[in-house]
């Protein structure tokens, strides 16, 4: 028996979309208000991901102003690749409209955008037929022929579908032909628990198109599965000929609703097919494989540790900010082998705050940074958006903790300190059984580590305010370092797991 874990992209990496060249698949993801945009990454298997970079990681490619909401931004790239390139377009909402970019080598630099001011519709799909035209289809359901090369639109837009009846928001179509049959796969429900796929054909790209009689082919609406809100996805077909899916999905966790703290993450299922329709296998934690297919006997086990020592002069593509991240701000030369930040807003409340996080891609995590404040004031913070974030946070010789819910701001304790210090952040889970109807997700202790190691927690935190059924919105977690005024240095930022001991008694199962 083969089998995998699920997510195979852990923290929030939502609207995944694939693409296959020879024996490699490559998958983009929804960014929203963070730069640079729109990570990207490398698989040989579909299970184990190392990301390549972002494709929009300069300025001139990715506008995105302090008036940019939070969750709005970067939505929905879909990757495909045509005639020898990589293309990837996306909407960038509210300010941007339709970008479409293209590299011949995915890890090497992406053009600059074409704009596509024709285009009205978010979710854009790219497909193009035996004759060389090229179809864009956009959340409505909607489409229309464009040029790629210059962004023109070269046909009225036309209504194909608009999903099952009464399920509402059809969006991130993706459109296929296989063999002489053209798939036209959506998302439909709301990308809360009643996020779903569902899936159409026809005899052209345009249709007309029939839906499939057992529609949605994934949900887990009015369930009690692990793994919720399931939706957006996309097919791809391994070398070996089998068909799988990568799609969306959250971990909830606590009482009643059931909070996901880690935003919407990328999960994998194989695909059969029926009578002409694909059918989506078992989607767990640990999923079973099919005996063909790229899935091998595990994928790798929780969070990687990731210690930077800022000692290479260029950030790594996990490391990303807060609408931009001009370089007169965020600076590794300026004190070698230290980050530099300069601050441009003022607190994390503020859209242009000076930030370099990383997501959380694990419920039970230990965060450490040696942070010197001789010249600011700034710290280590868990953020979610400009209302919703937890930090402790060093200035003139104290720490203090400060947390944002919604409109209330608060400081809930302080320490004196002499000198740069270790701040530490570290969240732990709720157990796998309810205490009662109410239970947090997690915990989030927030404080100091002494030079011995002891860590000393100036204040313990319900998760669930950090959370999106409380917060709103399409993003998860960043848990980095930020400067609120003047300038901070960091010497090392270290992220783990800690849950290695649990995973691997998981490990063992598998493996027996």
């Amino acid at each position: 028996m083969r089998t995998y874990r699920n997510p195979v992209i852990a923290g929030w990496h939502p609207d995944p979309s694939v693409c296959r060249v020879g024996d490699d698949y490559y998958l983009a993801c929804s960014s929203f208000e963070y730069f640079p945009g729109v990570p990207i990454f490398h698989s040989r298997d579909l299970v184990n991901w190392t990301q390549l970079g972002n494709v929009l990681d300069r300025p001139s490619q990715l506008r995105l102003p302090p008036g940019t909401p939070s969750s709005g931004g970067v939505y929905a790239p879909t990757l495909r690749h045509h005639a020898g390139r990589f293309w990837l377009i996306m909407s960038n909402v509210p300010h941007g409209g339709t970008l479409l970019v293209t590299a011949e080598d995915p890890a090497g630099d992406w053009s600059d955008p074409v704009h596509l001011p024709g285009l009205t519709g978010v979710d854009p799909d790219l497909a193009w037929d035996a004759e060389g035209n090229c179809w864009c289809t956009c959340a409505g359901i909607e489409q229309v022929r464009i040029d790629p090369f210059t962004g023109t639109v070269l046909s009225r837009p036309k209504r194909l579908w608009s999903g099952t009846p009464g399920a509402r928001f059809p969006e991130a179509p993706h459109l296929y032909r296989i063999g002489d049959t053209w798939y036209l796969l959506i998302a439909e429900g709301g990308t809360e628990r009643g996020h779903g796929v569902s899936v159409a054909r026809g005899p052209a790209p345009d249709g007309p198109f029939e839906p499939c009689p057992t529609n949605p082919i994934l949900s887990h609406r009015s369930t009690d599965h692990p793994i919720q809100n399931t939706g957006h996805g996309d097919l791809v077909q391994a070398a070996d000929g089998s068909w799988w899916l990568v799609f969306l999905g959250v971990r909830p966790r606590g009482g009643t609703p059931g909070w996901h703290v880690l935003g919407r993450e990328t999960f994998l299922a194989p695909v059969s097919w029926v009578d002409g329709w694909p059918v989506v296998g078992q989607v767990d934690p640990l999923t079973v494989a099919p005996d063909a297919g790229p899935a091998p006997t595990s994928a790798p086990v929780g969070a990687a540790p990731a210690r930077d020592d800022f000692d290479t002069g260029v950030l790594h593509p996990r490391w990303i900010s807060v609408r931009s991240r001009p370089p007169e701000d965020v600076s590794l030369a300026e004190r070698p082998g230290w980050l530099t930040l300069h601050a441009r807003g003022g607190s994390l409340d503020d859209p242009t705050v000076t930030f370099v996080g990383r997501r959380q891609d694990q419920h039970d995590v230990q965060v450490r940074a040696l942070v010197d404040a001789g010249r600011g004031r700034g710290g280590l913070a868990v953020r979610l958006d400009e209302q919703h974030h937890y930090a402790v946070e060093v200035a003139g010789g104290e720490v203090s903790v400060r947390a944002r819910i919604g409109p209330l701001a608060q400081c809930l304790a302080t320490r004196s300190v002499a000198g740069p210090v270790v701040l530490r952040i570290e969240t732990r889970a709720s157990g796998p059984e309810m205490d009662h109807p109410r239970q947090e997700p997690d915990v989030v202790r927030l404080g100091l580590e002494f030079a011995d190691g002891e860590f000393v927690a100036l204040a313990e935190l319900d998760g669930r305010y950090l959370a999106t059924e409380v917060a709103g919105g399409f993003t998860g977690r960043v848990i980095g370092c930020y400067a609120a005024a003047g300038t901070i240095q960091v010497d090392w930022y270290d992220y783990r797991s800690l849950s290695s001991d649990r995973l691997a008694m998981a490990d063992d199962l598998i493996d027996a």
